[in-house]
């Protein structure tokens, strides 16, 4: 790389990290448009249908400001950190527990038998694609046999899913299973007593409702998911498929 690309690199790496602490809200001097750094293509920072900004850059600086986490010990039985994945705009976030052995080979959430169930209610239930959503988890690496992530880990990684709904700022978010709605509501939350029932979370609605896999081992409780997400579509004004 020649001295003219370094710098355009060092420049782009700058803006990258000023981006991401204005979007969570820290104060920055202005940040110059990737026109100004010798860049080719322009800002890709956008409005969403909300009106909210979401940020391509700034999620890759978060993504980079991890790094190759050890800040608890899940990383130490880990594949690939699974970050999250889906649009910089998405109007409804989807939030798990953590990645499972599936999610952690491939790098990516929701890739398993749970994650077929998902983009199943994604694709022919809401008549969206992942692409239109974006689907995170509490902790980013697998807790070992799939274990439930313990306290001290939650408490390591939800400050960066909480960066990443500042980014986002989606209209609504959905959180599967208990373990997601006790790490955002509360210890006292019960997934089986409150799914269905509209929370709020960072200022957003939240809708809690049971894991995809949960429905692996009970497929009766597919409708009273498929009632949650009824629900969220309504809120959002989708009109969706009339089942999952």
């Amino acid at each position: 790389m020649n001295l003219h690309g370094e710098i355009r690199e060092i420049f782009s790496h700058l803006r990258n990290i000023l981006l991401l602490e204005r979007e969570i809200g820290l104060e920055s001097p202005l940040i110059p448009s990737e026109g100004a750094i010798g860049s080719d293509t322009g800002d890709c920072a956008g409005r969403n249908a909300s009106g909210s900004s979401g940020s391509p850059d700034a999620l890759k600086a978060l993504r980079e400001q991890i790094g190759n986490c050890r800040r608890c010990k899940l990383h130490q039985g880990r594949s690939h950190l699974v970050f999250g994945e889906g649009s910089p705009r998405a109007r409804l976030m989807f939030v798990g527990e953590g990645p499972g052995r599936e999610e952690d080979l491939a790098g990516r959430p929701f890739v398993g038998e749970a994650g077929k169930i998902l983009t199943r209610i994604i694709e022919n239930g809401m008549g969206l694609s992942r692409k239109d959503v974006y689907i995170a988890n509490i902790v980013k690496c697998r807790p070992p046999n799939n274990r439930d992530p313990e306290q001290d880990e939650i408490e390591q990684c939800l400050p960066f899913l909480q960066r990443q709904i500042r980014i986002i700022q989606p209209e609504i978010i959905c959180a599967l299973g208990r373990v997601a709605g006790q790490a955002m509501l509360g210890g006292d939350f019960r997934i089986t007593r409150q799914r269905g029932t509209w929370f709020s979370y960072m200022g957003i609605p939240l809708m809690p409702t049971f894991h995809p896999a949960y429905l692996l081992r009970n497929p009766s409780a597919k409708r009273a998911v498929w009632d949650d997400i009824q629900a969220i579509m309504k809120r959002l004004g989708l009109k969706g498929r009339k089942h999952v």
